[in-house]
């Protein structure tokens, strides 16, 4: 099963990492219908594990690359506060929130520690 994961994985990380940041933009920007789910703060958690996909597929994507990891991890940060500009800027029906972008990089650091602990070191993907 791992070589099977590791096939499917090995030559479409970066279209998997690029199809989740194009993800992440349009429901970041599309308007969306009240949640059937009220949680409290149900959205941060959304933030927080849509970040932490997003970081974690362009580690592992660049992983071969000559690319420091913090600057993948600093360009996914600014990604998120984009984004958050965005909804400010160019939609009337979304609204941007310093809390969002705190649980954006707290999935962020999340994925990178992740990644560091069990993917930098070892080469099984």
């Amino acid at each position: 099963m791992q070589k099977l994961i590791k096939n499917l994985l090995k030559g479409n990380l970066i279209i998997i990492a690029i199809f989740v940041t194009t993800s992440i933009a349009i429901l970041s920007l599309i308007k969306v219908g009240p949640q059937p789910i009220q949680i409290n703060n149900l959205d941060k958690y959304e933030h927080l594990l849509a970040y932490f996909v997003l970081s974690f597929f362009w580690l592992l994507a660049l992983k071969k690359a000559k690319i420091n990891d913090f600057i993948i991890v600093f360009c996914c940060v600014i990604y998120g506060i984009i984004i958050e500009v965005l909804q400010v800027t160019i939609t009337s029906y979304r609204s941007g929130d310093v809390l969002d972008i705190i649980a954006n990089t707290t999935g962020i650091l999340i994925a990178y520690i992740i990644y560091f602990l069990f993917f930098k070191k070892n080469e099984a993907i």
